[in-house]
């Protein structure tokens, strides 16, 4: 049985892991679901804390992957109609399809600023702002839900 768990677990990992990169799957919350598994088996033995700061880890980054693409249009001059743009178009694009999620953000928040009054490049620059801001929070969820997949193989062996 405990080797069943830690298949089970080490394929949640992975599966985190991808989901930190495509849509509609919450990438950082299955790699801990994954360590959660692991737990239960007698080969790994987290101790309370460790379950603890990672359950923080993890609530913190899933509302930052919403928050991060609107910071990133306010950074580059978008306004709160840019930024709102971007919020909406991470959850539209949720439902476009792989591409959505690259691209909802970018065009909320163009179409947010335009609705706001803003023109020319400043729009685009907002645009860009969002995109890079997804990408950052895309970052930050692949480097928490592969550390957490090395503390596992480092609680393993």
């Amino acid at each position: 049985m405990d080797i069943a768990l830690l298949v089970i677990a080490g394929v949640l990992m992975i599966i985190g892991i991808i989901g930190c990169i495509v849509p509609g799957l919450p990438g950082v919350p299955i790699s801990y679901i994954g360590m959660l598994v692991a737990q239960g088996s007698s080969y790994v033995d987290f101790p309370w804390w460790t379950l603890t700061i990672w359950a923080i880890v993890t609530i913190v980054v899933s509302i930052l992957d919403y928050v991060v693409p609107a910071w990133g249009t306010k950074r580059y001059g978008g306004t709160k109609y840019g930024m709102w743009g971007s919020t909406i178009g991470v959850f539209v694009g949720l439902f476009i399809g792989p591409w959505g999620i690259f691209i909802g953000p970018f065009v909320g928040a163009i179409i947010g600023e335009l609705i706001g009054g803003k023109e020319g490049i400043e729009v685009l620059k907002a645009g860009w702002g969002s995109f890079l801001g997804l990408m950052c929070g895309m970052l930050l969820k692949i480097i928490c839900s592969v550390w957490m997949l090395v503390l596992l193989i480092i609680a393993i062996f």
